[in-house]
């Protein structure tokens, strides 16, 4: 044992020393000579092909090279807009008559005309540059480079989410351009108190991850809570907004997230509106949002565009239909097994003429149903889309129907699954769904165990755990426990717009006032006298 703790001390001793010299080479500065530089980017890439090294002459026949990489830049870019004015006549005439010193600092404020331009003098922050896309100029004599803006690479389009779907609303959604995801923002919230806050995260992928919210209504206090966790967070790669959602949360074993994630920049931006701090990353389409609450997940960005109570009615049927998905199957099984005098006689009668030679008792017989269901889902999922969806409905009715046939289940328990499961999909927030069908399990061996008894001590201790969430300091079950009667307007039902004055006092601390006081809309007297 001891011998094999030494072999790996010193393998991940041998892999360190190997990183540090890594890190050497990545905080090396450029030198003075052009084919110095050259060389040291040549062999910190690899030689890759994709790098691409031109060299040129410039003013005063002076040794000049770029490089980019292939793929991440726009051509015609580095055409038109950066080769061409360097080595075009007007330009080297312009600059003839310089020292070696000024030309740096000619070209990129008189000559280059790309957006923007930049200097570095460090190898880490010329390898950062040119993997964001940068075109970097160097020349024989100088010690730093010049990083002209050049990037274009392949996107998607802005689309329709394709998880969060609405009937009436915007049908805009985030795309992997963190980019286009801020702009889209932007294009909702005109205002300059919309603050964004930059990072990169990871050292290998330096991920770009933008926090964003709205000064003085935000609280600070959160909004220094989310940078302090982002600053913490210190690994190779971060590829989804998932890796940083784990990072930042405030409690891990948990089925609950304590933070939403949304695909819509409407419900970003009407969270960002209402003091709540968004953070998107580069790469994925979707961003989260917090501080969060459990009523939270319940909202669809749709209540908002149509009449409050038809809104208010979803809002009600939603709370219902996660209840069913949580607890339908479990209840089944506690009723069948232990309370049977709590069943209609004439329901009873048909039951048990149902469940006569089923050779498993109830529980088993939810259990194969539940997990027959889940590996469905999970194979319409995974299959390509064009025969997911066939094989899911397919697979789910065939299965169904032969399982009743050959006596392996009874009909009331393909009901009862069907419908948990169909209720499972009616919350739009699918993380909360998910946390659904874990809990689901829990109750269905509690009711095996101790009937309804057993259900209602689940229920008792999954609400304590609740009570004991915090997302970002805010209770996770607000404005319920704690009672604040104010922020009850916007919850299990919504009140009408005019009625929704102040904003939620957990979330904006320092501006909760939305609109002016406004009069329940009336018909005017003239109008009366028509």
């Amino acid at each position: 044992m001891n011998k094999f703790l030494k072999r790996f001390a010193r393998k991940y001793n041998e892999g360190a020393q190997q990183d540090s010299q890594a890190n050497i080479k990545q905080t090396d500065t450029l030198s003075n000579s052009l084919q110095q530089n050259i060389k040291k980017i040549s062999e910190l890439t690899g030689n890759s092909s994709d790098i691409s090294i031109r060299t040129f002459q410039g003013a005063n026949s002076l040794p000049m090279a770029i490089v980019y990489i292939n793929g991440l830049t726009d051509t015609t870019v580095i055409n038109d807009n950066i080769m061409n004015p360097i080595m075009s006549d007007a330009e080297v005439n312009t600059v003839g008559q310089r020292t070696v010193s000024d030309f740096l600092t000619v070209i990129k404020d008189q000559i280059l005309t790309v957006s923007s331009t930049n200097t570095v003098s460090n190898i880490e922050d010329f390898m950062s540059a040119l993997y964001s896309g940068d075109t970097i100029i160097l020349a024989e004599g100088w010690d730093q480079g010049i990083t002209a803006s050049s990037a274009k690479w392949m996107q998607r389009g802005v689309e329709e989410p394709s998880s969060q779907s609405v009937i009436r609303g915007p049908k805009d959604g985030f795309t992997e351009n963190i980019s286009t995801n801020i702009a889209l923002l932007r294009r909702r919230i005109k205002s300059p108190n919309l603050w964004k806050i930059d990072r990169k995260i990871g050292r290998v992928t330096q991920t770009d991850v933008s926090v964003m919210y709205l000064k003085g209504t935000a609280d600070d206090l959160v909004v220094d809570e989310v940078l302090q966790r982002l600053d913490r967070i210190d690994i190779d790669s971060i590829l989804e907004s998932g890796y940083l959602e784990e990072f930042i949360q405030d409690q891990t074993f948990t089925p609950f997230p304590t933070l939403i994630n949304t695909e819509r920049p409407d419900t970003v931006a009407a969270s960002i509106l209402e003091g709540q701090v968004a953070v998107l990353m580069d790469g994925t389409p979707f961003a989260l949002v917090l501080p969060i609450t459990f009523l939270k997940f319940f909202i669809a960005s749709e209540d908002y565009y149509q009449r409050f109570d038809i809104s208010s009615f979803l809002r009600l049927l939603r709370f219902f239909a996660f209840t069913i998905s949580m607890i339908l199957p479990s209840l089944y099984i506690a009723i069948t097994t232990f309370h049977q005098e709590m069943i209609p006689t004439t329901l009873l009668i048909s039951l048990a003429a149902q469940r006569e030679g089923i050779p498993f008792p109830a529980f088993f017989e939810a259990l194969l149903m539940e997990i027959t269901f889940e590996v469905l889902r999970e194979a319409g999922v995974r299959m390509p889309r064009a025969i997911g969806s066939a094989i899911s409905i397919v697979g789910a009715l065939v299965l169904g129907q032969a399982a009743v046939e050959a006596g392996l289940v009874s009909a009331a328990m393909v009901i009862v699954v069907a419908f948990t499961a169909i209720s499972s999909f009616v919350v739009p927030a699918f993380n909360i769904s998910i946390a659904a069908r874990l809990i689901r399990f829990i109750l269905m061996i509690l009711a095996a165990a101790l009937g309804l008894f057993g259900i209602m001590s689940g229920l008792f201790f999954l609400l304590i755990h609740m009570l004991s969430l915090r997302s970002f300091g805010v209770p996770y079950m607000t404005p319920i426990a704690p009672f604040v009667p104010s922020n009850l307007k916007d919850t299990v039902v919504r009140v009408p717009w005019w009625m929704m004055v102040t904003r939620p006092r957990l979330f904006a601390k320092n501006n909760y006032v939305r609109q002016n006081v406004n009069a329940h809309p009336k018909p005017s007297d003239k109008e009366k006298e028509k």
